[in-house]
Parts: C-alpha cells; structure tokens; sequence
C-alpha cells in the first residue's frame, strides 16, 4: 500500500515538472545581451526573413500548377492568415521581451515539456530551412553560369548515387553558410547591416521588376483564350494560400530579436506589421506582373521571373533579377543564423541545452558558440545532404510551433506571467531606452 502511494506521489511529481511553467525575473528589460536593436532594424530583420526564395520560385509554380493568375488572391489570403499568426508572437514580444520566440512563449504559459518539443521543433526548421536555402542558392547561382560549378564537382570532386545524400557535394552552399556565420558572431548590429545592405539590393531589384514588368504587361494574358483568370476555381486558390502561407514564415525573427530591442514594447508590434504587409503587397504585385508578361500555364516553375523577361526579348533583366534572387536568400540565410543560436541560447539558460550554449562573448554579446556549432551543422547538412524529402516536413513543424504560440496567448491573457518576485512601483515606472529607429 505504502509503495503503491509513493509511487502515485513520484508520478504526480513527474507529471508537475513536465508541465512547471517558467518564472520570469522582476525587470524584463534586463539582460545579458545587446539592446542594439531599433525599429527599422527589425523591420529590415522581418522582410530579409520573408523575402526570398519563394519570391523567385514559388510565384512561378503556384501560379502554374495550382491557381493560375488567382494566385494574386492566394497570396493575400495567405498573407492575411499570416498576420493572424504575426500578432500573437508581436503581443508575446512586447509583453515578454525574451529570446526564445515560440519556445520561450510556450515555457511560460503551457509548460517545460510541451517547451522543450517546440524548442527542438524550432532548431530543426531552422537548421534544415537554412540549408535548403543554401542548396537554392548555390543551384540558382549555378544556373547563371550554365551549371558549370556542378559538372565541374562532378568530373573532378567527386558524385555518388546514396538514398537520401544530394548526387554530388555542394561546396559552395556550404562555403556560403561558413561566410555568414563569421558575420553573425560579429554581433547584432553588424548582422543587421548586413541584412540591410542585400535587402535594399533585393528591393531595389523588385522594384524594378515591378515597374518594368508593368510597362511590359499584357491584359490579354488573363482573357478566356489563355483560361481566364481563375482557370482552377476555389479549390486552386485554396491550394495555392496553403502552398503561399510558407513565403512567410520568416517573421518570427522579429519575436526572436525581441530581447535585443531598445524598446520592445513598441518596436516588436509596429516591426511586425509594416515587415507583414509590405511583404504581402510585394508578393502581390509581382505575382500580378508575372502573369500579365506571359501565359500563366507557360511560366518556367524553376525560373519564372527571369525565363519571362527573356521570353520578351529583355534577357539583360533576367541578370538583375538573379542579383535580387541572390541577395533575398543571403538575407534568409542571414534571418536563420540570427535566429537559431538565440533559440538555443534560451533552452541553455534554462537548462534545457548544454550550459555552453548559454555563453555570451564578452565583446559582442552574442552566443558565438551557438552560432559557429548550429551554423556549422548547417553547413554540412547543405553539404552532403538531399533536403527536398526533408523540407517537407518543415511545414508541420512550423504549424506545430503557430499553434502553440496562438494558444499560450490565450493562457497568457487569463493567467498572466509569473515574476520571481512582485514588480516594484520603481520598476513598474521605470523609463524605457529611447528606440532611435
């Protein structure tokens, strides 16, 4: 009777530190790391994330396979699900000013467990999405100059034919993940003008898209003779927002940025709504100028943007807009190193990781450990590895990881933190550092 008792009691014990919620310090505004951060560097952050690959390669195959020149509406619904998403990490952000994003949202309202399995989640989508960025990189880099980088690896490296490995190594993703992971350990700020740099290049490059891809539009593109508008109904447009609601993954750098911020409060929320709908009108019009240039069910899926300036006789656009394709997946690539070593640097400072991860230059105040293991990882997982069966996967990670984070808002709201200790009239009046963005 007595071990029947003692074994209830340990298993009611076990079952309380599974679900102990994290207690957060007095002053939230404390920290180990660097409130470099303003306004427009999270938005800069926000877009960087978002604007990428799928900009120049998901435009083309939505709009071919799935909803044709409705791909337009599939964006904004998509866009507008995603803003849905965007306000719950803006709320957590602002009200809780930690790195961490989803992880660090879920420890303090559900629990250490269910914090743990998002955690691991969010290392994994970022790790695997970086590298499969890595790999696009390099293969649309590659394609510029006539695949000649692969055949030569192929004749002079070495190429294999293993289940799951990529047919030959792909040394120039892998150099590239390398280079930006020496930028990231340089510290916030200079990642953040990085970001800035290839994301005013890569919207340079979308404006000129825009403008000349107008000028060169033709309305007969949407007639009956080429299908019309919505040749595949509702379904297709349904279709298309699922595929087109991942373009937009990426604005959960601005929650994970939230404990490098001058004035979280108001940075994270104002960042993420501007970064979110300039990027769901971006997407927009470009989808609308690619299918009013050419026939929607002629549209290259592989290289839609550049193949339908070429087709119009304009092949010298199709260089400017590689430089663009190039310069949004640097600032992805960027937007997961930034990202992933923070997450790590949270669960270490929990105990959830090992404490190494948890150290902080003393000089740049980020976690360069973090950043040189995880990026080097990635590296090797965009060196050897074939991420396509495995990038699947990343889609239920990341609705794993929303839907955690949208009910832990609705606990939050009820239920509210909990704070070592009461918050002081002091510290509850306490002036914020001014935001200077």
């Amino acid at each position: 009777m007595v071990s029947r008792l003692l074994s209830r009691h340990s298993l009611a014990r076990f079952c309380q530190k599974l679900t102990r919620v994290k207690t957060l310090e007095e002053n939230m505004m404390e920290t180990a790391l660097n409130r470099c951060l303003s306004t427009f560097d999270l938005t800069m952050l926000g877009i960087g994330g978002m604007v990428g690959s799928g900009l120049y390669v998901l435009t083309g195959t939505v709009a071919k396979d799935m909803a044709g020149p409705a791909v337009i509406v599939s964006f904004l619904f998509a866009g507008f699900a995603s803003l849905l998403a965007a306000f719950c990490y803006a709320e957590f952000g602002s009200r809780v000013p930690k790195t961490g994003s989803a992880y660090m949202f879920t420890y303090i309202s559900v629990g250490e467990f269910w914090a743990f399995l998002i955690g691991w989640n969010i290392i994994l989508e970022y790790m695997i999405g970086g590298a499969a960025v890595a790999r696009a990189w390099s293969g649309y880099l590659d394609a510029v100059f006539s695949h000649r980088i692969r055949n030569f690896t192929e004749t002079h490296i070495a190429s294999w034919d293993v289940p799951f490995l990529a047919p030959n190594p792909d040394f120039l993703a892998a150099g590239i993940l390398l280079l930006a992971t020496a930028f990231i350990t340089c510290g916030a700020k200079v990642s953040s003008w990085l970001n800035h740099l290839f994301a005013a290049v890569s919207l340079g490059v979308i404006l000129f898209i825009l403008v000349f891809g107008f000028i060169l539009a033709d309305p007969a593109n949407y007639g009956a003779a080429e299908g019309g508008f919505n040749p595949f109904g509702f379904s297709g447009i349904m279709a298309g927002t699922a595929t087109c609601f991942f373009a937009f993954v990426g604005f959960d750098v601005i929650a994970a940025s939230s404990e490098e911020a001058r004035n979280p409060q108001r940075s994270i929320p104002i960042a993420t709504g501007i970064s979110l709908g300039l990027v769901t009108v971006i997407y927009t019009l470009v989808s609308a100028v690619l299918t009013l240039m050419v026939p929607w069910h002629t549209l290259d899926p592989d290289s839609a943007l550049a193949d339908a300036f070429y087709r119009r006789g304009y092949s010298w656009a199709g260089f400017i807009v590689a430089v663009g394709s190039i310069c949004a997946m640097n600032t992805v690539l960027l937007s997961n190193l930034f990202s992933l070593p923070r997450v790590a640097y949270a669960m270490a400072e929990d105990g959830l990781l090992f404490r190494v991860f948890s150290r902080l230059n003393p000089v740049t105040k980020v976690p360069v450990i973090g950043i040189v293991v995880f990026g080097g990882l990635m590296a090797v997982l965009a060196l050897v590895f074939d991420l396509e069966s495995l990038v699947q996967f990343l889609s239920i990670g990341t609705l794993l990881a929303y839907t955690f984070v949208a009910a832990s808002i609705i606990v939050l709201r009820y239920r509210g933190c909990r704070s070592a200790a009461p918050a002081s009239p002091a510290a509850a009046t306490s002036p914020q550092p001014p935001d200077g963005g």
